[in-house]
């Protein structure tokens, strides 16, 4: 596993794990900030993978490490953003098969969606991180792979410093209600809706 080094040059107001759980923003004397925080990116239209890896870019500048665990794409997914993070050193682990209206073995499906959800449990307990993107984690849940409250136990249980970022559509109620920011992506119009397909570099 490659992890990404912290960097000698950690921009203030930095996390580390060493920090008090709760301390006065810089930017203002009267607003506590959490030592970590929750973003969930829901909702029907694009972007929301899209803007999870935006935070990673942005957390790997400051010295940060960052892992990415991807819930449904399959290993045959060479897309931007993974070449993005092998080049950064960035943990990443594409542990599903594919869309699910694609499935040849619906039962190995869910199957690696557990898994998924195993190997993020451990990282996110495991203190080695200080971002972790679950990506498409809400379809895991909606699909009945994993339960929710499991899913909610495990973030609520993680290591202090550890940011999280989900993605997905169809959030479930308890998966917005622990987290602290959550933004809901509404489509008003999309490319595809003219027939034109995902496009490198844009969708992938």
């Amino acid at each position: 596993m490659r992890i990404a080094p912290r960097s000698q040059l950690r921009d203030s107001p930095g996390i580390s794990p060493g920090s008090p759980s709760c301390e006065r923003s810089p930017y203002s004397g009267s607003v506590p900030r959490a030592e970590s925080i929750v973003l969930l990116n829901t909702g029907e239209g694009k972007g929301k993978s899209s803007a999870a890896f935006g935070v990673m870019g942005r957390g790997w500048a400051r010295g940060w490490r960052v892992g990415v665990v991807q819930f449904i794409k399959g290993g045959k997914w060479q897309t931007g953003e993974r070449k993005l993070a092998a080049h950064l050193g960035i943990d990443w682990q594409t542990l599903g098969d594919g869309f699910t209206w694609e499935s040849q073995d619906i039962d190995e499906t869910v199957a690696l969606g557990r898994h998924a959800w195993g190997v993020a449990r451990e990282k996110l307990a495991s203190g080695d991180y200080d971002l972790l993107i679950l990506d498409e984690l809400t379809y895991a849940v909606h699909y009945g792979w994993v339960p929710a409250d499991e899913v909610v136990a495990g973030i609520s249980a993680r290591a202090p410093h550890t940011n999280v970022v989900i993605t997905g559509r169809n959030a479930a109620p308890e998966l917005v209600e622990v987290a602290d920011t959550v933004t809901e992506m509404k489509k008003i119009k999309h490319v595809y809706d003219r027939g034109v397909k995902a496009k490198k570099g844009i969708e992938y």
